[in-house]
């Protein structure tokens, strides 16, 4: 076996822990090397919860020149994502990047340039593709098990409450970006297409208090349209539902129709005289795609040992960005024209 992969996490909020915590013993021939926050607490919080020796710092750029340092995993903020990539690429480093990929198609293509001018791995972090149930359905959809594709349906919706930044799409790209850029892939993966129509409508339902001072921000949406191979599609997303998780997928064809519903935090279901059939709600996404999470960690590894290209590329990751692009184009006209602007 060859020298194990070091890994540095850019990033060690609530998910870049996750992937921390994988490689950190989890991912087989790969260990973590250094940690990166430009908050000091969270880097020291970080490194003390890992394996003794892992490095700390607070400006990613203090870890171009470690040789120790492999592959890096970047969990910062999206409108970093394109610095931090390009010059870790330069740097040599192999690139795990979350999703968001980026702020904006530029600058997907100038971290997808920097990688293949490197000649390093470039994987978008859609942990849905690595999900056992996910992968099930694409096969038995492959398989021709419910006939040709004519309908894809999917949504996301989260529980908590909108932290200050996302009010402001200009940062944050909106919920079809933090929420919805799952099912956008997602969608595409099954079609194996790319979006050719689009309609989009969004509104803000449950902050209304923000909207005096952040116009565009909209917690629903729904994106329809078609593919390039005429295979339709509907996407929903929601922030702030409070009920719970929600991930759900269904593609319709010609001789079925198969589902995915990731909803229940576990399999018991208690049913009772005064309260009828009751089913624990997933409350967080960290529990529900645990395992994918890892799986994906793995793939990524074992790409940069291999010299494989991931199975999700810097191609899916900009394609996603595009369609965020073009629905907040379209939702930004939608209010402006409402307001008489």
């Amino acid at each position: 076996m060859g020298k194990e992969i070091g890994v540095c996490l850019i990033g060690c909020g609530r998910a870049g822990m996750i992937h921390a915590r994988n490689f950190n013993g989890g991912v087989p021939g790969a260990h973590m090397e250094a940690v990166v926050d430009a908050l000091p607490e969270a880097a020291d919080a970080a490194a003390r919860e890992l394996a003794a020796g892992v490095k700390r710092h607070t400006d990613y750029r203090e870890i171009l020149a470690d040789k120790a340092v492999d592959a890096v995993v970047v969990v910062a903020p999206t409108n970093l994502h394109r610095n931090i990539v390009v010059d870790c690429a330069r740097a040599g480093k192999h690139i795990f990047c979350e999703k968001p990929m980026a702020m904006n198609v530029r600058e997907c293509e100038e971290m997808i340039g920097a990688c293949a001018q490197a000649g390093v791995a470039l994987q978008i972090g859609f942990m849905r593709r690595h999900d056992a149930s996910f992968v099930a359905a694409k096969e038995q959809v492959d398989a021709g098990v419910i006939g040709d594709i004519t309908l894809i349906r999917s949504c996301t919706r989260g529980p908590s409450q909108p932290r200050p930044w996302m009010y402001d799409i200009q940062k944050s790209n909106g919920i079809l970006a933090e929420v919805n850029s799952h099912d956008i892939d997602c969608a595409r993966w099954f079609a194996g297409s790319d979006i050719a129509t689009m309609h989009v409508t969004a509104g803000n339902y449950r902050s209304k208090e923000a909207a005096a001072q952040y116009p565009y921000y909209y917690d629903n949406v729904v994106l329809s349209g078609s593919f390039e191979n005429s295979v339709l599609y509907c996407i929903d997303g929601a922030a702030y539902v409070r009920y719970g998780y929600d991930a759900q997928l269904e593609v319709l064809g010609t001789k079925g129709v198969i589902r995915v519903t990731r909803q229940e935090g576990n399999g018991v279901e208690t049913v009772t005289e005064p309260a009828g059939i009751a089913r624990p709600f997933v409350r967080s996404w960290v529990n529900l795609f645990k395992e994918a999470y890892l799986a994906e960690d793995i793939h990524f590894a074992e790409c940069v040992a291999n010299g494989a290209t991931p199975c999700v590329t810097g191609r899916d990751g900009l394609m996603a960005v595009h369609a965020v692009e073009r629905g907040n184009a379209m939702i930004v006209e939608q209010l402006d024209r409402a307001r008489g602007k």
